[in-house]
């Protein structure tokens, strides 16, 4: 159990910190996937390891996030195609 709390700890506040001094928005959004996906496979492994319960705690938000931030882009795209073309080149 403590192998994935630091693991999600560890994943949370280098993603929160990270973010937080990106002035550019596409590279925020890159990073910000990046550590949702971390904190989505921490909570993966504590819900293998130690508890199912942990995949509804911490995965699950991860992955409703991921999701959210995807479909933001998404619709960025539809409204601004200068976005679109620099999200996926």
């Amino acid at each position: 159990m403590a192998a994935n709390q630091g693991l999600y700890n560890g994943f949370l506040a280098a993603g929160l910190l990270w973010t937080f001094f990106i002035h550019d928005a596409i590279w925020q959004n890159n990073v910000s996937l990046f550590f949702l996906g971390c904190v989505t496979v921490a909570g993966l492994y504590g819900a293998y390891s130690v508890s199912k319960r942990i995949f509804f705690i911490q995965a699950l938000p991860a992955i409703i996030a991921i999701g959210l931030s995807l479909l933001q882009m998404s619709i960025s795209c539809a409204l601004t195609a200068e976005i679109c073309q620099l999200l996926w080149q």
